[in-house]
């Protein structure tokens, strides 16, 4: 009996062999699974900041009227940024509030597109917390959120998911637009079906694909838009996820 076992076992060399294969598979697929973890995390944070953004706008509006009527007497956009950073962030749970004030802190100093270029706009919106035309909060999850209101019926929010010190600061990482519309309700940014691969490269209009498609697989597609297979092309239409 115990001569037999000795040939059933295996010999160090080989334990040491089937050690190096394990490894060799564990380097290759732990990556992939840490991304898709983190990503998941990321998914559920925008949902949440969605949700309370959608909350805290709904009871603005129970406590001050229609979204639309709120700025009578504003004439600027500065005027009106402030009053709609205000009433909004009134319902939400903040840890720091910045307002209108250059350089405090609350959003982080240099965000680029996921092209890794800086982004261009109006206003200095590569560099939020230097730039007095936003309203900006931290919120007590850690959430900075910037508020700005170029219409009467239109208002631009734009939130790091990571806070104003934390992670890449990139649009389509950790940083994500929103919308309030004309007909007073907060949007996740729509994006034209045409132009919908170009945009999402850029990192524009990735709310709109994690609140509808609940993944980030436009991080995984090349500049054609196809997934790592080679042959799924995301479209928003008939391939929303790189299987």
């Amino acid at each position: 009996m115990k001569k037999n076992f000795y040939k059933l076992a295996f010999t160090l060399a080989e334990t040491l062999i089937v050690m190096g294969i394990i490894g060799v598979v564990a380097a290759l697929t732990l990556p992939n699974l840490n991304s898709s973890t983190g990503n998941k995390e990321k998914v559920a944070k925008v949902k949440k900041i969605y949700q309370n953004l959608d909350d805290a706008f709904g009871r603005a509006q129970a406590v001050y009227g229609p979204y639309n009527e709120w700025f009578v007497n504003d004439a600027t956009d500065e005027a009106r940024t402030k009053r709609a950073g205000e009433r909004i962030t009134e319902f939400m749970k903040t840890s720091k509030v910045c307002g209108t004030e250059k350089n405090k802190g609350c959003m982080p100093k240099a965000v680029k597109g996921l092209d890794g270029k800086g982004l261009t706009g109006g206003n200095d919106y590569t560099n939020l917390d230097n730039d007095s035309i936003y309203y900006k909060v931290i919120l007590a999850d850690g959430t900075a959120i910037a508020i700005y209101s170029e219409l009467i019926w239109l208002s631009e929010i734009t939130v790091d998911i990571d806070g104003p010190n934390k992670g890449p600061s990139t649009l389509g990482i950790d940083v994500f637009e929103f919308d309030i519309d004309a007909e007073n309700n907060v949007l996740y940014t729509h994006c034209n079906e045409d132009r919908l691969i170009e945009n999402l490269q850029k990192g524009y209009c990735t709310s709109y694909w994690i609140m509808r498609y609940d993944n980030m697989d436009y991080l995984k597609v090349d500049s054609n838009g196809k997934c790592p297979d080679g042959k799924t092309i995301l479209d928003g239409v008939s391939n929303t996820t790189c299987k």
